[in-house]
């Protein structure tokens, strides 16, 4: 289905109006993105008619798109449409047809103790080794890890601060002492004041200058690669970012 801004004034007027809001909403870029996109397509769909939408035909419409898209398509277009409507438009959700995507459960598969200590042994760059050590050790996603910060440590409690993790919560693990102690080690050999894990485009004599912590592709480049290395066919779920 065409996700191409239509050429309406009414319905761009409406458009904006619906950005302004979910900036508003505090939503991630992404979010902000995925709602979009599902109002312009939907507007491309009903002739940009999309403020006196009824029953049947949002019926018709959710039922064509997964004709041609995913369940977490139809579900970003739901949750998209709502958003509008709520918001924009004043009217309450229970004028929409409610459209329940199957529940899918994506259940990560756990290494062993041998197969970890393989992953790490095989991993040569110190910064991939103690992030991967790290976010196993504490359950983390991989954006959750790359966001750490030195004050996010909380020693005396032993617990680690999950900023903005998914949903924009925040929240407390567990902090094991094993993982505290290579963190420090780890922090005397980089001692960058704000960032746990710095980027390494200036090595780590110098990563105490850097702007930016470590880069995503560099992390998931380094994991694929070391995972084909030992032929470890499984779900690292871990490394999903937020």
């Amino acid at each position: 289905m065409n996700t191409k801004m239509p050429n309406d004034p009414k319905f761009i007027a409406y458009y904006h109006k619906n950005l302004q809001y979910l900036k508003l909403a505090g939503l991630r870029p992404k979010t902000i993105e995925a709602y979009s996109r599902a109002i312009r397509r939907i507007g491309n769909y009903f002739d940009c008619r999309i403020d006196s939408l009824s029953i049947d035909q949002l019926l018709n419409y959710f039922n064509d798109l997964l004709e041609t898209h995913s369940w977490s398509a139809v579900k970003l277009d739901l949750y998209g449409l709502k958003f509008f409507y709520s918001r924009v438009l004043n009217r309450t959700w229970e004028e929409i047809p409610v459209i329940k995507p199957p529940k899918t459960s994506r259940i990560p598969d756990i290494l062993s103790i041998e197969q970890l200590h393989e992953l790490l042994s095989a991993t040569g760059k110190l910064s991939y080794r103690v992030f991967f050590f790290t976010i196993y050790s504490l359950g983390l996603r991989l954006g959750e890890g790359i966001a750490l910060n030195v004050g996010d440590i909380d020693s005396a409690n032993m617990r680690v601060h999950i900023r903005n993790a998914k949903g924009n919560k925040d929240r407390l693990v567990p902090l094991p002492e094993k993982t505290l102690q290579i963190l420090r080690n780890f922090w005397t050999v980089h001692q960058h004041p704000i960032f746990l894990f710095p980027n390494r485009k200036r090595g780590l004599k110098n990563a105490h200058l850097v702007e930016t912590p470590l880069n995503m592709g560099g992390i998931q480049t380094a994991m694929k690669c070391v995972v084909n290395q030992l032929g470890i066919k499984k779900n690292l779920m871990p490394l999903t970012a937020p």
